[in-house]
């Protein structure tokens, strides 16, 4: 079995690390359905406090087709991070192809009500090769 890979990146003294899956399960590559989820933790290691407002990702398979996705928040939640707290989420992304890579950022709000954004690492989208079973 492959050993999962976590990718990091800071910005403003907010770190980044997301750890993706592929979810054999929910994918039907007869069909050309891949499904990955990825874990996310935001941790604030600066004096502030901040508030995720939105997110914008930017996904693109095998092919180098992209497909953008922007909203509010992170799974239905726009969480506050007081210094040194840290907020975790998994979520999912599909693909037609078997590899890809996502990327994008966080929109962030201070309490003065300024705004930053936050760099979400490039991470890659690949299925395990490794002791694959047929069945």
């Amino acid at each position: 079995m492959s050993e999962k890979k976590t990718y990091k990146s800071v910005t403003n003294d907010i770190g980044v690390s997301v750890e993706p899956f592929y979810l054999d399960q929910e994918s039907e590559p007869d069909d050309r359905h891949y499904v990955w989820g990825y874990q996310v933790q935001i941790e604030n290691h600066g004096s502030e406090t901040v508030k995720l407002e939105r997110r914008h990702w930017v996904i693109t398979d095998g092919n180098g087709l992209t497909h953008e996705v922007e909203g509010e928040g992170v799974v239905g939640e726009q969480p506050v991070l007081e210094p040194g707290e840290a907020f975790e989420y998994t979520s999912g992304a599909p693909l037609t192809t078997t590899s890809g890579f996502m990327t994008g950022s966080y929109k962030m709000k201070l309490n003065d009500g300024s705004y930053f954004d936050v760099e979400i690492p490039t991470f890659s989208l690949d299925i395990p090769t490794d002791d694959r079973l047929v069945h």
